[in-house]
This record gives structure tokens, C-alpha cells and sequence, in this order.
């Protein structure tokens, strides 16, 4: 279990715990678990409650006592029954779930929208009638007065199918091109059609006319996105909830046209659901990065849930502070919140619990096996394990074995943890010891010109700037080593950083110190300020500094920055052309090093008395295969050299072994002997005169002539 606190209010993941590879066997798995004692201390609320692959759509039945969820691969529907928190039963279908209905109390009554345009219908004993609709569905609702299934999707029609007749009746024409969402009111029957032109349509299944239209989009003006509408709920007989494509929730009182209230996720990805808490007037709204719970009078956030993997559906539990969420991954999500309400009476023993648990962290990776790349493991030199048991691919990588990994990393760097000692000694010395002369300044010690122009941001916002209202980064805590580690200290030497400076460069040297001059000037004044010395009026902390500017200095600078566009454009093409020209430069000494180092030991020999009195030494060249222009020549004159002949001049004749670069790359080298040609040259005419006894000739088959009389 793992506690996670946001704005004081407590989120308990009841499916949190250590995480078992799916290729490991199930004695394998039970082992692994019993090793850790967090797992003795792990809830598993529900047995087996997980899908194969992705969980699509996730729902509870109207009497509170099964949980049904859809997903793949194979498409299923499983069913939970809470009373014995375990799996009831599971069914499989031909193709992938879009989403489902239960249309009776229990489980016995269900309707499955499939994504291959066919509607099933399923019993308690399996699938009862199979139909197929004219076109691709996306939602549906039932509405219970009238036995009417109401089914929307790629076209202007509503399709309506009664269960009762088992027929399709006149579908209702509505004017937009597509509709997204629908949804049915308990109270008066009403049902609402989201469609593709950001519009609620309201239809009145009594009267089987169109009742209003509302236009959603016109109230979100501004927005890149066009707000489709994609999520549909009602609160009650009057207040309802409508989601777009855009990340915006509204609510509205469907006795006007103006919204009560706009919520913006700020996801910018499109809502796929919504629900209320009557009971402490909350909402929660599901995109597929989180899960946001927020006082619908006010619109304050209560408390989210991040996803590690996108959200599909969710579901929740009436009259309790607990919700399933479906994901795209083997799990499903069961949270609880005690301040949205108490547990369910099938798991009343969670209050008892939440009031002892404390907070425990829980690694999101496998904690007997380490992932690493390709990359990672030739600097390991475990490429040669490659296809075998000790590793287990995945995605980009591999799984390899934590003790192994370990084990490996020593040998490779074996003074990798005594350096990392040695660093962190150092960075406590440091921190505990204090300079003779404090000068306390707000520039961090770690990438001071980021902060300077983040300073500088701040100060002179833009319109742009001004219109977001981004936080400050140097008071975000999630980037407080930015400015502290000297690991992610800026390198001005790398080759992306030279290319990249005069784009990124925007803010000039002069500009940089006066904005640092500033900085210190005005905590200089604060200082002064502070010890209120009799002497402070004689003191000029402007001319200390050399700020003091007359007007027309001002003005020489003000003359001499201005420049046209097509100067600025010029210059910023020298600049590029120079960074390039460096890159270019600096690649070539590098390989030139690389080249020198390589010769160093043959180059190394005592050279002769007649070449050390002055005389220069032998230069030896240097093919490489990356340069065509010089391998031309070699080329021409060894292809009119035949193989045996370039055989005959490698000098090694016995096959080798040798090991290239750090890694441990190994290549071998090795030459053909002249026996073996001969042996094999033998074996193939042996062979040919063999086939040429067992094969029959054609000219023993002679033609009889038949006179047909």
C-alpha cells in the first residue's frame, strides 16, 4: 500500500507493491515475493485483478456487488465479485471492447459496443444476440422507460435499438457531422449527444424531437484545440458536466446557457470522463495523464493522480471514497480517499487500516533486476551474453540480473564507489565549512547565467510571459539540483552547446553584468540599510560599482543597439558558420589525437644514427575506410590483384584473436591454407564423377512407333 498527500488530504493506492517480471514462472514469482518483508505487509484487495495486457473500460454494477472490466489481448470481459474479492468469471470476444453497459442490476444483463461496428448482448450464461450497426460507434446509454439502447458514433444519426421489440427503430437526425459522447438522465429521461462541432444536443425520447442545442465551443474562445465535445455527465435532474477535446471541463444548469463554472486541466489532451460526489460536492475528471478532484463551486483542486502509463476509464464507488481505474497496462488501480467519503462494507476493514498504515515508498522498476541499454552493456562488455537466460529483452534494452550487473560494474570501474565517497566527503565538508568573508548574494553557485536570464525573465516580462504566469524556477523545489548539483552544470565545451550558443544566446555580456551589478547593488543597499551606520550618506554604492550613467550615455547606447533585420540576420549567420567552423575544427584534432596514439608504440623504436643527426623520420600513412578520396587509389591497384595473391601478403597466417577499444570487442583474423583448397577441390569432383554413375541418361528411353490400323 502507498500514501501519497496532496493539499492535506490522503490517497491510498491499494494496488501498490513490488512489481514480478511476467517471464519469471509463478514458483518464481511466489519465491521473489516472500523474499521481501514489505511484501507479508502488501494488501491485495482483489485476487488477480489484472488483464493480460491493457485495461480499456473499467464499470461497477447498480447493486455495488461486481466490478466488470474490459481489455486485451485476447479480448475479455472479466467479472469480480466483491463479496469473495476474486474473479467470478471471464469471456472472451472476437475483437476489442469501445465500451459497455449494464442493463440490470447484477451481471446478468450487459451490452458490449465492439470496434468492428458489431453490438453483442450478453445473458448471464454468455452472449445472447450479435447484430451489427450501419456505422463505427464510439458510445452508448440506456434508457430504461422506453427499453431503448441509444448508440452514436461516426454519422448525424442516433441509432436507437429496442430491446424490448429486438429491433432497430427510426433513428434521430441530429445536425452535426459526428457525435463523440451521449448520456441518459435517471430522473427525467433526457438524453444528452456531444458532437464533434462543440455543441450539447438535447433530445427528448417522449416526444422524439430535438429539445435545445447548446454551444460549448463559443465559451472557450482563445483555445488552439477546436473544443469538441468528448465527455458527457449528469449530476442530477439539473446540473450536468460536459468535457472537451481541448482539457476544459464546464458545468452547467440546463436551464441556462451560460457555464457555472470552467475547470482547465491544462493537459491540453481531451477529457474522457466525468463523475460527482454529491455528497462533498466534488468532481472528478479523468484525461489519460491524470485524474483531478476539485470542488465544483469554486474549482480548487482537492487532490490528482499522476499516471505512469495513460488512463483509459475509471469508476467509482457511490456513497464511498473509493475508485477503480483502468490503464494502459497489466494492472488496474484501486484508490482510496477517506476524505471523499468511507469504505465500501465489502472492505470496511480499510478504515481500520488507514489510521495505523505510515506513508512507504514503493520502486516502480524490479528490485532483483536492473534494465540497461545496448550501450550500457558493451561498456560492460556483456555483449556476448546476448541470447541467453542471464539477459531478457525488453523494449530497447535489456533485464539483467542485479548482482550481475553489480558484479560487472566493479570490474569495469572498480573505483567508481571510492570516487563517489570521496565526493560526497567533500560536498559535507564544504557545506559544513564557512567562509572568512560571507558575502550572502541570491545568485545560486551552479549555472548562474541560467539564473540571471531567469531573473532577468522575471523582472521584464513579456506579453506572452505575462499571459502564462510560469512559476519561478529557482523557487520550484522539482528544480532545485539544477542550481545546486554541479552535475548538471552547463558544459560551454560540448559540441550541441556550441552550436546551439547563438540561438540560445540572448542576452549579451553587458547585459549579464549589469544585470549582476544590479543584483548586488540592491543587496548592498539592504545591507547598509541593516546596520544604519552614520557614515552611509557619504558612501555611494552606484559609484562604488561604476553604474552612474549620464543621459547621453544612455542615449550612445540606446543609438548604438538599434540595427536593422538584415543586419541581425548577417550576424547571426557569422555566428552559426563560426560555431560549425569550431565544431568542424575540433572533431578533426580529436581524430588526429586519436591517430597519434594509436601509432605511439610503433613509432616508439630506436631510430637509426643516420635518421637522429637531423634527418626526419619515416612518415607512415594512415588509410581510413570513411574517407572514399583515398581509398580510390588503393582500391584500383588491388583489383587487378587476384584473391590468392592479397591472400598470400597478410602476414599473420594463423587465425588471432584481438581485443579493439575499451568495451572488450573482439575481432579475429585468419587465412585460408592452400591444403584445405586442394582437399576441397578433391571432395567436389569425387562427388560430381558419384552423381554422374547414379544419374540415367536420356538416350537409354527409345520411342516404339504404334500403327494405328
Amino acid at each position: 500500500m502507498f500514501v501519497n498527500e496532496v493539499n492535506d488530504v490522503k490517497i491510498y493506492n491499494l494496488s501498490a507493491g513490488k512489481s514480478v517480471p511476467e517471464w519469471l514462472t509463478d514458483r518464481r514469482k511466489r519465491s521473489q515475493l516472500m523474499k521481501k518483508v514489505d511484501s507479508r505487509r502488501q494488501i491485495e484487495l482483489i485476487q488477480d485483478f489484472d488483464m493480460p495486457g491493457v485495461c480499456t473500460s473499467i464499470r461497477m454494477s447498480p447493486d455495488m456487488q461486481y466490478i466488470l472490466a474490459t481489455g486485451t489481448y485476447k479480448p475479455r470481459v472479466k467479472c469480480f465479485e466483491v463479496s469473495n474479492l476474486s474473479i467470478k468469471f471471464e469471456r472472451c470476444f472476437d475483437s476489442e471492447v469501445t465500451t459497455f453497459e449494464v442493463i440490470s442490476d447484477d451481471y446478468s444483463k450487459m451490452v458490449f459496443l465492439q470496434c468492428d461496428r458489431y453490438v453483442e448482448i450478453h445473458a448471464a450464461h454468455g452472449r445472447h444476440y450479435r447484430l451489427r450497426i450501419p456505422r463505427f460507434g464510439r458510445d452508448m446509454k440506456y434508457h430504461k422507460p422506453s427499453c431503448d439502447l441509444f448508440i452514436v458514433g461516426t454519422t448525424k444519426e442516433i441509432y436507437r435499438l429496442n430491446l424490448e421489440r429486438g429491433q432497430f427503430l427510426q433513428p434521430y437526425e441530429s445536425e452535426a457531422s459526428c457525435i463523440n459522447a451521449c448520456d441518459v438522465s435517471s430522473e427525467h429521461g433526457l438524453l444528452m449527444v456531444g458532437t464533434k462541432e462543440g455543441t450539447v444536443e438535447a433530445w427528448d425520447p417522449r416526444t422524439k424531437t430535438k429539445c435545445s442545442t447548446l454551444d460549448v465551443a463559443i465559451k472557450l474562445p482563445g483555445v488552439k484545440e477546436f473544443p469538441s465535445v468528448s465527455a458527457l455527465k449528469f449530476k442530477d435532474g439539473l446540473h450536468m458536466g460536459v468535457g472537451t477535446n481541448s482539457g476544459h471541463v464546464l458545468l452547467y444548469d440546463i436551464r441556462s446557457k451560460e457555464p457555472l463554472l470552467v475547470k482547465d486541466h491544462l493537459n491540453k489532451v481531451p477529457i474522457k470522463r466525468l463523475a460527482f460526489n454529491q455528497n462533498h460536492n466534488a468532481v472528478y475528471s479523468l484525461d489519460e495523464a491524470m485524474l483531478k478532484l476539485w470542488d465544483e463551486q469554486t474549482g480548487k483542486q482537492i487532490a490528482y493522480i499522476e499516471s505512469t502509463s495513460s488512463f483509459n476509464d475509471f469508476c467509482t464507488v457511490p456513497d464511498t471514497g473509493m475508485f477503480f481505474l483502468a490503464q494502459e497496462d497489466v494492472k488496474m488501480l484501486t484508490f482510496y480517499v477517506p476524505a471523499m467519503g468511507p469504505a465500501p462494507r465489502w472492505c470496511s476493514f480499510l478504515d481500520n487500516l488507514t489510521e495505523e498504515i505510515e506513508s512507504e515508498v514503493v520502486e516502480n522498476m524490479y528490485d532483483d533486476y536492473q534494465f540497461v541499454t545496448q550501450k550500457e552493456l558493451e561498456e560492460l562488455g556483456l555483449e556476448h551474453l546476448i541470447g541467453s537466460n542471464l539477459l531478457k529483452a525488453y523494449m530497447h534494452g535489456y533485464f539483467i540480473d542485479a548482482r550481475l550487473y553489480n558484479r560487472a560494474k566493479s570490474i569495469v570501474d572498480p573505483f567508481a564507489f571510492e570516487r563517489f565517497r570521496k565526493e560526497k566527503i567533500r560536498q559535507e565538508i564544504e557545506s559544513e565549512r564557512k567562509p572568512r568573508l560571507q558575502l550572502s548574494s541570491k545568485l545560486p553557485k551552479v549555472n548562474q547565467e541560467l539564473a540571471l536570464k531567469i531573473i532577468e525573465e522575471q523582472t521584464n516580462p513579456t506579453a506572452k510571459q505575462a499571459a502564462k504566469q510560469a512559476p519561478n524556477l529557482l523557487e520550484d523545489n522539482r528544480f532545485k539540483a539544477m542550481f545546486e548539483n554541479t552535475d548538471f552544470s552547463i558544459d560551454k565545451n560540448a559540441e550541441e552547446y556550441k552550436l546551439l550558443a547563438p540561438v540560445l544566446n540572448r542576452l549579451e555580456k553587458s547585459k549579464l553584468k549589469e544585470i549582476k551589478k544590479r543584483i548586488e547593488v540592491a543587496r548592498v543597499n539592504e545591507l547598509h540599510e541593516e546596520e544604519n551606520k552614520p557614515h552611509e550618506e557619504s558612501d555611494n554604492d552606484e559609484d562604488l560599482f561604476g553604474l552612474e550613467k549620464s543621459d547621453d550615455d544612455d542615449d550612445k547606447d540606446s543609438s548604438g543597439a538599434e540595427s536593422s533585420d538584415d543586419e541581425n540576420v548577417k550576424e547571426f549567420a557569422k555566428e552559426m558558420k563560426k560555431a560549425y567552423k569550431d565544431v568542424k575544427k575540433q572533431r578533426k584534432e580529436e581524430l588526429e589525437d586519436m591517430d597519434v596514439e594509436e601509432n605511439q608504440p610503433k613509432t616508439s623504436q630506436k631510430l637509426p644514427a643516420q635518421q637522429t643527426n637531423g634527418a626526419k623520420p619515416k612518415e607512415f600513412k594512415m588509410y581510413s575506410l570513411q574517407t572514399s578520396a583515398e581509398m580510390s587509389s588503393v582500391k584500383r591497384g588491388m583489383m587487378k590483384v587476384s584473391l590468392a595473391d592479397r591472400v598470400s601478403k597478410v602476414e599473420e597466417t594463423n587465425s588471432k584473436v584481438q581485443t579493439i577499444g575499451s568495451s572488450g570487442n573482439r575481432q579475429m583474423t585468419f587465412d585460408l591454407k592452400k591444403k584445405d583448397l586442394r582437399k576441397r577441390e578433391l571432395q567436389l569432383k569425387q562427388h560430381r564423377e558419384e552423381r554422374k554413375k547414379l544419374i540415367r541418361p536420356i538416350k537409354s528411353l527409345k520411342l516404339k512407333k504404334v500403327n494405328f490400323k
